[in-house]
């Protein structure tokens, strides 16, 4: 199990980026939360195991269809459990 923050840029928000990224990473059993900033961007933090996370991080630089992903920015954090993953 580890923790990864991320922020991701590009044409992100009003694309369902949110809802698609909790649908994953409910699919995966992943924890954690997603947000839109008031940059553009869209922020979040999973944990998950290792193999579930690198299926979900690649996916993040693609997004859902309607979406345009200009980069991500990941970092590790330190472990966070979490019960579900929110959209907040």
């Amino acid at each position: 199990m580890k923790t990864i923050h991320a922020i991701i840029s590009g044409n992100v928000q009003n694309v369902f980026f949110r809802d698609s990224t909790k649908r994953l990473a409910d699919s995966l059993a992943i924890g954690g939360w997603v947000r839109n900033n008031a940059d553009g961007c869209v922020e979040l933090v999973a944990t998950g195991d290792t193999s579930a996370l690198k299926t979900f991080c690649d996916w993040l630089h693609e997004g859902p269809p309607a979406a345009r992903v200009d980069n991500v920015t990941q970092t590790k954090r330190e472990l966070e459990l979490f019960d579900s993953f929110d959209i907040t």
